[in-house]
């Protein structure tokens, strides 16, 4: 089994990525308070570099572990002048790392780059495969590449896929390279994609990473049953298993298309996104890691433990977003991949993307329609639409 340093590493190297169960939200300030939350300049274990912006510069804002009394975990670099939220969940049955959860949006909410939820599916053969945990989990029974779960994807979102192609040839060694160590597979996706957004022409580009381990339990052996005169030998007593789990990541950009080469351009810049997690924030989590696993060694965690009860808290919540992620992958894919584009060209108008409540839901957000215009935005869940607005799904439906 992996350990504990080991294991968070694995986890640092899933959440940078473009450039956990417990959610915790955090809010940015407003874009004319700069300093808040942010940092010039990243320490040895927040990661994030500088980078350039056509909006005046970037800010760095962290991602806070509740679990770990609000520690700052992971910073976030976007533009000084955008808006961001972002949430971290940690393992779980069906994704079992920590990961970030975040949108950053332009000042006129039409721009924005954006985190969604983890996905993850387990597959294999033999008795080993019913014991592992699967809640939560999409229902496939083999691998998927990253090109074809980035066109499953767009067609979940309701946006056309213009491009898909894999990773570039120095990301894609990069990406093997590092999955090799770790005794995994990994590939890369980017698919191109439009849509509108009201009456703008939309374009976007979403980033897919999948990563895939597989373990390997034998056939287990006993004694052969006892015959005179014949010596004491094994036999094999059952079967072989084989099971392999997957997990895919994505990051998600749009703009209006007359802006996007610029949008492109400014994140893909060293050091824009999510960064590994600070210095003081590793140590914390895997010293709780370890206690927690010395804990269940000896049969019992303490349920009064304030870090203890949020995480399950988080537990329950995550399982709520990805069984709605999963509901609507899942959809896709049964319409087949000819009607997915069929559905995904018609759907074009839809203004925005129907997985966009996916990452509503874990910011405790909506989207909301202005009648008169057409127009669709952001709001708290907290605030009650009022005049022309009314709340609808990511894809502007009722």
């Amino acid at each position: 089994m992996m350990g504990t340093k080991g294991r968070l590493a694995t986890i640092l190297i899933a959440l940078t990525f473009f450039g956990c169960k417990g959610p915790v939200q955090t809010s940015a300030a407003s874009a004319s308070d700069g300093s808040s939350g942010g940092a010039s300049s990243g320490s040895s274990g927040d990661g994030a570099g500088s980078a350039s912006s056509s909006s005046g510069g970037t800010r760095v804002e962290y991602i806070k572990d509740e679990t770990l009394n609000n520690m700052d975990a992971i910073p976030v670099r976007f533009p000084a002048n955008w808006k961001f939220q972002g949430v971290l969940f940690q393992p779980g049955n069906c994704v079992d790392r920590t990961y970030a959860v975040w949108r950053a949006t332009s000042p006129d909410g039409k721009t924005f780059a954006e985190r969604m939820p983890m996905l993850g599916w387990t597959y294999g053969t033999g008795p080993m495969l019913g014991f592992t945990p699967k809640d939560g989990c999409l229902p496939m029974k083999g691998a998927m590449s990253a090109q074809d779960f980035a066109k499953y994807m767009a067609g979940t979102l309701h946006v056309q896929a213009v491009e898909v192609k894999p990773f570039p040839d120095a990301a894609k060694a990069a990406l093997e390279q590092d999955a090799q160590q770790r005794h995994e597979t990994a590939q890369g996706a980017l698919a191109t994609v439009q849509f509108t957004n009201g009456s703008t022409p939309m374009k976007g580009m979403l980033k897919v990473m999948v990563r895939c381990s597989e373990s390997v339990t034998a056939a287990p052996r006993g004694l052969a049953p006892y015959a005179a005169g014949q010596p004491v030998h094994t036999i094999t007593t059952g079967s072989a298993s084989t099971v392999d789990h997957c997990e895919a990541n994505v990051v998600y950009i749009a703009s209006p298309e007359s802006q996007f080469a610029g949008l492109l351009q400014q994140w893909s810049a060293p050091g824009m996104g999510n960064a590994m997690g600070t210095d003081a924030w590793q140590e914390a989590w895997t010293q709780r890691s370890m206690a927690n696993t010395r804990e269940r060694t000896r049969g019992f965690i303490n349920a009064s433990n304030d870090g203890f009860n949020a995480q399950q808290e988080g537990y329950r919540r995550q399982a709520a977003v990805q069984q709605q992620m999963h509901s609507e992958f899942m959809d896709t894919m049964q319409r087949g991949t000819d009607i997915s584009r069929a559905n995904a060209q018609a759907s074009t108008n839809a203004r925005t993307t129907a997985a966009s409540d996916w990452v509503d839901y874990a910011l405790d957000q909506k989207t909301v329609m202005n009648t008169n215009n057409g127009q669709l935005y952001k709001m708290s869940n907290q605030s009650t639409p009022m005049g022309p607005e009314v709340q609808v799904h990511g894809n502007g439906t009722p």
